[in-house]
């Protein structure tokens, strides 16, 4: 999740907002229906690619697949921390736009309200979707949104300082911590994360738990406690800055490109700005596995595309055409390029990992990358909540790992 944008990710948006309100929506419909010989020639859209350069990406992307359906595309971008509040205004004013932009995670608790058209009233096709960002697009059954783009976090390198400490990029985790305490010294930490109290902090943790089996339905157990243990151990032993608490995603990649950190977990969105500076050298690798053997988790983020239920069924169908046309292969491999982010189709995985080596881990963990809304729907946000308040109390020293989880699960 990246912050920017609100992951890729994991992105503290404000679905926070949604919990607080009244699910008031039904079947929201901005114009009385119509039929579908009516002459639709503009769309409306909108999304939170309010920055450039994903707004042109993402612009000129709308603008072909627009040409193609025949329609104009009347585009509006918000802040990403305003898109919930505004699909709520909007449902309840009957003025949904008719091709919405919807963070992953989000997805489930807006389809919950009535808001939104299964994409298989229009044929829209699934086929050769990875799992995971079917299931982020899935509420009850049904797709009702899907990502042409999707990201994810792995471990970062510096090349040259673990070469001058004689250090190998680290599998396990007592590998990681082996090597993090002696990449340590002066202002150089062995490794930076983003621990702070948000959906983001989670995000960052969601690796280490889900790789060693942890559970978001149930986060009181052991698997999760030593994921715990181990970012509270690294903070506690100086490998990690207590600063942590705090960082976003882009504070991490600033320690990283700095050198004030040896190690970084983040995603690929930060690429282009470690690009611009020449002097330094990087590799990523997959997050570290407790013990060999076990497989490497990775939480999926990126955004979807839906059709919101606004009455006029000639409006709708031309909305999915877009909506399709966004995902087809020749857009997937060309915003995927653009944005350092990856194809949404299985399918391309190879192409793309190949013609984009700087992304190859990436592309191997989207594979099998995991939707945060897999397991608990549109009560993600409440245990992703639990999640990042277990994690400050364990690292602040306020209470054990085993401790700040149980207290954490029974809120």
């Amino acid at each position: 999740m990246k912050s920017a944008r609100r992951t890729t990710r994991p992105l503290a948006l404000a679905t926070a907002t949604l919990l607080g309100l009244p699910l008031f929506i039904s079947a929201c419909g901005a114009t009385p229906a119509a039929s579908s010989s009516e002459n639709v020639t503009e769309i409306s859209v909108m999304d939170y690619y309010n920055n450039e350069p994903d707004k042109s990406f993402i612009g000129d992307a709308l603008t072909s697949c627009g040409t193609k359906a025949g329609v104009t595309i009347k585009r509006e971008t918000v802040p990403g921390k305003s898109l919930i509040s505004k699909v709520l205004q909007q449902s309840s004013s009957k003025t949904l736009p008719d091709v919405l932009m919807l963070d992953n995670p989000d997805l489930q608790q807006i389809a919950a309200t009535g808001a939104l058209a299964p994409l298989s009233d229009f044929k829209v096709s699934t086929e050769n979707f990875a799992e995971g960002v079917l299931s982020a697009g899935t509420y009850k059954d049904k797709v009702y949104g899907l990502a042409p783009t999707v990201n994810t976090i792995a471990l970062f390198y510096n090349k040259d300082i673990l070469s001058k400490a004689g250090v190998t990029p680290p599998t396990t985790w007592d590998e990681l911590k082996a090597a993090a305490a002696k990449l340590t010294a002066g202002d150089q930490y062995g490794l930076a994360f983003d621990a702070n109290p948000t959906y983001e902090g989670t995000w960052q943790f969601l690796p280490f738990m889900w790789s060693n089996g942890g559970d978001e339905k149930k986060i009181d157990t052991p698997e999760t406690e030593q994921a715990l243990q181990l970012w509270t151990d690294l903070v506690k032993d100086g490998s990690v800055s207590s600063s942590a608490l705090n960082w976003t995603q882009a504070d991490v990649k600033d320690q990283f490109m700095a050198g004030k950190a040896a190690m970084m977990v983040n995603g690929p969105w930060q690429i282009p700005s470690l690009d611009k500076q020449p002097s330094l050298h990087y590799g990523v690798v997959k997050i570290p596995v407790r013990e060999a053997g076990q497989t490497a988790a990775a939480p999926l983020g990126g955004e979807v595309w839906t059709v919101p239920q606004t009455g006029n069924k000639a409006r709708q169908a031309k909305a999915a055409e877009v909506v399709a046309c966004m995902n087809s292969d020749e857009h997937q491999l060309s915003m995927a390029k653009a944005r350092n982010t990856i194809p949404s189709k299985t399918t391309l995985a190879e192409k793309f990992a190949a013609e984009n080596p700087k992304l190859a881990t990436f592309t191997e963990l989207i594979k099998t990358a995991k939707a945060r809304t897999g397991e608990l729907g549109e009560e993600w946000p409440g245990q992703a909540t639990k999640i990042y308040t277990a994690i400050q109390a364990a690292l602040t020293g306020k209470a054990s790992p085993a401790d700040a989880l149980k207290q954490a699960q029974g809120q």
